[in-house]
């Protein structure tokens, strides 16, 4: 129950902080010259740059927020302790981070996918949906990673680790602008997931003899 409830409420605040860069942006682009195409793009980029930090600082709050409830469940418990530890709710909230982005992807994907027209039609790559779909899953499993780094950081005030994955996310958002040229994203991309995997596999306490013996199924 605790760690459904810890999934809900991080899909929440991935949708508080979506609306919030998404209202920005709609008051930015209303207020600018629709036909100044220049404009118009530094706005989307900005728009993206704002999201993730956006982003972000709701993980950073969201940290503090279950901060504060493990003590007020250890204050609670008989035993003293916890009945679910920091580092299991930074892995459920980082899938429900990315799960609910995973999902807004799939929407826009079916929003394009409605036509009219079909796709490669006019001389583009008919790879799109297909791109998309990868994109998707290593966001999916980015943000899963990044939860374990961001909150092993603020638990152990290595801002260093913050930093990173802030500097990740954007690098990988900021990736998406190479399109539809589609090896300049997925390929940063997925070398950031592998870091990001050996990373938090590190810290969460994995070890190559354990990997050694999963892959061995001892």
């Amino acid at each position: 129950p605790a760690g459904a409830f810890c999934l809900l409420c991080r899909a929440f605040f991935w949708l508080v902080s979506l609306l919030l860069s998404s209202l920005i942006w709609f008051i930015a682009v209303k207020a600018s010259d629709p036909q100044d195409e220049p404009l118009q793009k530094g706005l989307l980029i900005f728009g993206v740059m704002f999201s993730v930090l956006l982003q972000e600082a709701f993980r950073f709050l969201y940290y503090k927020l279950l901060r504060k409830a493990i003590e007020g469940l250890v204050a609670l418990s008989e035993d003293g302790c916890s009945p679910i530890s920091i580092q299991q709710m930074a892995y459920v909230a980082g899938v429900g981070f990315g799960l609910m982005s995973g999902a807004f992807s799939m929407i826009n994907l079916l929003a394009d996918a409605l036509g009219p027209g079909t796709v490669g039609i006019h001389g583009d790559s008919q790879l799109y949906f297909l791109t998309s779909a990868f994109m998707t899953m290593v966001l999916i499993f980015l943000h899963t990673f990044w939860g374990i780094l961001f909150f092993h950081g603020c638990e152990h005030r290595r801002w260093w680790e913050i930093t990173a994955v802030v500097v990740m996310h954007l690098a990988v958002s900021g990736s998406t602008f190479c399109n539809p040229f589609y090896v300049g994203s997925l390929v940063p991309s997925y070398l950031l997931m592998a870091v990001a995997a050996a990373w938090a596999y590190s810290l969460s306490g994995g070890s190559t003899q354990n990997l050694r013996r999963f892959f061995l199924c001892k």
